[in-house]
């Protein structure tokens, strides 16, 4: 590039400073404009502050269409259809689970019908609570009008250690009725290979769900 005598490019126009005097002295020479930016903080404030009262009784305006239409929350005025809504117009339940909720609607739906009710969880909770009374039957000391004066019902593990105590006794022989045909052999009473007795999958999961529940609450207790 071609330079001058003094090493500056030729071509290149040298930065002039800027012009200082009175009327340009360099710097900001006026203040803040406080009462503009105070009208306009007050008016944004006030804009908000109206279009707040205007949404809220504009909300209160649609409540009270909507009361007017559908009555109060009560048990004969309840769309239970709705995700979180519940039976009698309680505080919504927004932190459950969509299906629990969807179950828990499905439940107050069906108290409103008479019984006889059809099973909505295929039976499994009504085998569950049939069991649990065989148990307390079966496991308990109890007494009943049904029973003989003076007769208990023992537990019926009671029952199977008496059993093995004292016996079962000769049980009385009968005579054949009916003469056998040809080939026909008499029936031999057999052992069953079970007691005739077995959990439901839903009652086993129930069940262990509340151990693993007992086990925690106690855990918690010990700390």
């Amino acid at each position: 590039m071609p330079t001058n005598g003094h090493d500056k490019p030729t071509g290149v126009h040298a930065h002039t400073s800027p012009k200082v005097d009175d009327n340009h002295p360099g710097y900001e020479v006026q203040d803040v404009n406080v009462g503009g930016i105070t009208t306009f903080l007050a008016g944004l404030f006030g804009f908000v502050l109206i279009f707040f009262v205007f949404c809220f009784f504009m909300g209160k305006a649609i409540n009270y269409a909507l009361l007017k239409q559908d009555g109060e929350p009560n048990k004969w005025h309840v769309n239970l259809s709705q995700p979180g809504a519940t039976p009698h117009g309680e505080k919504r339940e927004d932190l459950a689970s969509t299906a629990e909720m969807e179950q828990k609607s499905l439940a107050g739906l069906t108290q409103t019908f008479p019984t006889p009710r059809l099973e909505t969880d295929d039976g499994n909770q009504d085998i569950a609570d049939l069991h649990a009374r065989e148990d307390l039957l079966l496991d308990n000391y109890s007494t009943s009008k049904d029973l003989p004066a003076g007769t208990i019902r023992i537990p019926i593990e009671r029952a199977m250690q008496l059993v093995l105590q004292r016996g079962l006794g000769t049980p009385a022989v009968t005579q054949q009725s009916e003469k056998l045909m040809a080939g026909e052999t008499a029936p031999t009473v057999q052992a069953p290979l079970t007691d005739g007795f077995a959990r439901t999958g839903y009652e086993l999961d129930t069940i262990q769900a509340r151990e693993e529940k007992n086990d925690y609450n106690q855990a918690e207790a010990k700390k």
